[in-house]
C-alpha cells in the first residue's frame, strides 16, 4: 500500500459544531474502514443533534444511535494518527491544537448543508449530497487501488 494510503489506527473528523459534517463521516467510516481503526468526531464547540443526519444516514442503512455532539475537548484521548478537518474553523483549530505534534492533518472542504432552506426535500437531498461525498470521500481516501 502506498504511503497516502496506509490506513491510520486512529482518526478524528472535526468540524464546526460536531452536529452534521463530522458524525456523518464518523458513522460512515466506522461502516467503510476495518473495525479495529479508531474513528470518532468532534466539534471546535457544541451543536444540537441534526435530525437530517439521521434521516440521511437511516436511508443507507446507518445511525447514530444515542450519539450526541462533543467538543474537542471533551475527548478522553486527545492523540490521534490523522485529523480531518471539514470547515475553516475546524482546520484552523486544528492546526494550532497540533502544531507541536506528530499529527496529520487533511482539510476535506464540505459544504455545511444546514443553511438550505425550502422544502423537506430541497433540504434532504443537500443532506444526501454532504453524505455521499464523505462517503466518495472516505472511499478514495483509505480503499486501496481506489482511484485518486
Amino acid at each position: 500500500m502506498e504511503e497516502s494510503r496506509r490506513l491510520p489506527r486512529s482518526i478524528l473528523f472535526l468540524c464546526g459544531m460536531n452536529a452534521i459534517r463530522s458524525p456523518m463521516a464518523e458513522a460512515l467510516a466506522r461502516y467503510i474502514l476495518p473495525a479495529d481503526t479508531f474513528v470518532t468526531s468532534a466539534g471546535v464547540r457544541a451543536g444540537d443533534p441534526d435530525p437530517f443526519v439521521e434521516a440521511v444516514l437511516q436511508e443507507i442503512g446507518l445511525t447514530l444511535g444515542e450519539r450526541h455532539p462533543h467538543e474537542w475537548d471533551e475527548l478522553e484521548d486527545a492523540y490521534f494518527d490523522l485529523i480531518i478537518t471539514l470547515a475553516p474553523e475546524a482546520h484552523h483549530a486544528a492546526l494550532e491544537l497540533t502544531r507541536t505534534s506528530a499529527v496529520d492533518v487533511e482539510y476535506w472542504p464540505t459544504a455545511d448543508p444546514s443553511g438550505i432552506t425550502g422544502t423537506r426535500d430541497r433540504v434532504l437531498d443537500a443532506y444526501r449530497d454532504v453524505r455521499d461525498r464523505l462517503e466518495s470521500h472516505i472511499i478514495r481516501r483509505f480503499t486501496a487501488g481506489a482511484p485518486d
